[in-house]
């Protein structure tokens, strides 16, 4: 099979993934279980910063994780392969909606089975837009935030065709 038929085949893949992420984020992903240790670890990495520091760099810390190999791949000039890398930075962004959309009515279920409300659970986003007074606004922080996902998701996609027949070429070794 040609590289260039190749690639494109690889840039459809994600783009099939992450098109049902980017439509309806409120649905769990098999991704969602790689974004909560990156998130628990950004946690505890930023908990001598203060507490409202470390629930902060929670959700910061899963999205900057995807967002350095992006860099990377921009930096050394592979934007086929930043393209790809783009998908995770959005669905991780789209992640960290859900949390954001749940900061009011708090449903979400922790990993010991409780809920983030009334159960004894912490709520992130709940602490953060209490804290700053924001929680009034938590349906436009949340949309804005999911906005902002699926914009980089939609990118994503276009950017993965559009590469996909350039001068990258990451399967160059494999014959198909």
């Amino acid at each position: 099979m040609h590289g260039d038929i190749a690639e494109t085949i690889f840039a459809a893949v994600p783009a099939v993934c992450f098109f049902p992420i980017a439509y309806a984020p409120l649905n769990a992903s098999f991704l969602d279980l790689v974004d909560l240790p990156i998130h628990e670890a950004g946690h505890i990495t930023f908990r001598s910063f203060g507490q409202f520091t470390a629930v902060a760099l929670g959700s910061l810390f899963q999205v900057i994780v995807p967002v350095v190999f992006f860099g990377y791949f921009v930096y050394h000039e592979k934007p086929f392969s930043a393209s790809i890398v783009l998908f995770r930075v959005g669905q991780s962004i789209l992640n960290v909606f859900v949390y954001a959309n749940d900061a009011v009515v708090m449903k979400l279920v922790l990993l010991g089975g409780l809920t983030t409300g009334g159960e004894g659970g912490f709520h992130d986003r709940n602490y953060m837009l209490t804290e700053t007074n924001l929680l009034n606004h938590t349906k436009l922080i949340a949309g804005l935030i999911r906005l902002t996902g699926t914009i980089i998701i939609f990118a994503a996609i276009a950017g993965s065709f559009l590469y996909a027949v350039k001068e990258e070429k990451i399967l160059t070794d494999t014959k198909l």
